[in-house]
């Protein structure tokens, strides 16, 4: 499946001497062997070596299409002209995050894996951050319910402490906010 591009007009980028000579030889390929599938880590080898082998005076051949093909990439970039960098499809912007804004409640699971991580980890040394993170999942799934409401009732109580910290967040932020209209308005009067 072929790449979407950011831009559809942009000229099709030059290719190399190599290219143009792995271009001939797949062609040949298919015509000698056209229902037979190309594993193109093999393929590129023997291109690869075959390439290496070749005199100067063969690769002329290819080097002057190179030559063709930079003269036309370097005419039909003169001619292009991008398109607004906000049409398209682009990648999205992360937002920044305010580093005032209160910090995100946590859960049950991961106010368990907070007590448990380091008795993971003296046990296991070798265990990789991925090892640490299934064992713990699955300690959470036999855990008990009596251990379970422990950790649930962290997590409401750490929940209802995010939600009054975002609430006088937002509020300090509206505040902020009308202030500064208060001062455009002002300057408006002078």
């Amino acid at each position: 499946m072929p790449r979407a591009k950011a831009d559809a007009n942009k000229p099709r980028g030059r290719m190399t001497a190599y290219a143009f000579f792995v271009q001939t030889c797949r062609e040949e390929h298919k015509k000698k062997h056209p229902d037979e599938n190309v594993v193109f880590s093999e393929f590129s080898k023997k291109c690869a070596e075959r390439w290496k082998t070749m005199s100067d005076k063969e690769k002329k051949r290819f080097q002057e299409m190179a030559e063709r093909d930079k003269v036309r990439f370097d005419d039909e970039m003169r001619h292009y002209e991008p398109a607004d960098k906000g049409a398209g499809r682009g990648r999205k912007r992360k937002q920044v995050k305010d580093p005032n804004a209160p910090k995100r409640s946590l859960s049950a699971f991961f106010w368990f894996c907070n007590d448990e991580r380091g008795n993971v980890k003296a046990a296991h040394p070798e265990y990789t951050v991925g090892d640490i993170a299934k064992d713990l999942g699955k300690q959470w799934g036999e855990v008990d319910e009596s251990t379970k409401s422990k950790y649930e009732a962290m997590a409401e109580k750490d929940k209802a402490r995010y939600e009054r910290e975002n609430n006088a967040y937002k509020k300090k932020l509206k505040g902020e906010a009308e202030e500064e209209e208060d001062e455009d308005d002002d300057d408006d009067d002078e």
